[in-house]
């Protein structure tokens, strides 16, 4: 069990870890070595998390979710399959984390009388000011 908050847990089995070889630095180690990890946790089917915080998740990870609903997460950091499998884990634990937070609501404002006057005083100035030229070039080419 993957324990991410007092009411919120995860089965280690509804994780699929892949193991695949690595690039960037590591010499040798790199070439024979199946270090970096894809870590696969099926949203949809997964028993751990309630329909909100799996909606919130699925917002917070468009781009890392594919059209089956299934979250990747790729772990690289590390010349360690256990490092980068704990690292994998560390992020998916804080992203659920961060869809337990409830966003709070918009409170939409409204913009205030003196503000709209002095929009519309600017814009009658900028008027003017552009009328006064074509009023110029008239005069010069007219």
């Amino acid at each position: 069990m993957i324990y991410i908050s007092d009411n919120i847990q995860i089965d280690e089995n509804e994780l699929v870890l892949d193991f695949v070889r690595s690039s960037g630095p590591g010499g040798q180690n790199v070439n024979k070595v199946s270090t970096a990890v894809q870590l696969r946790f099926d949203i949809n089917n997964s028993k751990s998390l309630p329909e909100e915080i799996k909606a919130r998740i699925k917002e917070l990870a468009k781009n890392r979710i594919t059209e089956s609903g299934i979250l990747i997460i790729e772990a690289k950091k590390f010349r360690s399959q256990l490092k980068n499998r704990q690292e994998a884990v560390a992020r998916l634990t804080s992203l659920i984390l961060k869809a337990t937070e409830v966003p709070k609501k918009r409170q939409p404002t409204k913009v205030s009388a003196l503000q709209k006057r002095k929009r519309l005083e600017q814009k009658k100035r900028r008027s003017e000011t552009k009328q006064m030229r074509q009023k110029n070039q008239l005069g010069m080419f007219g």
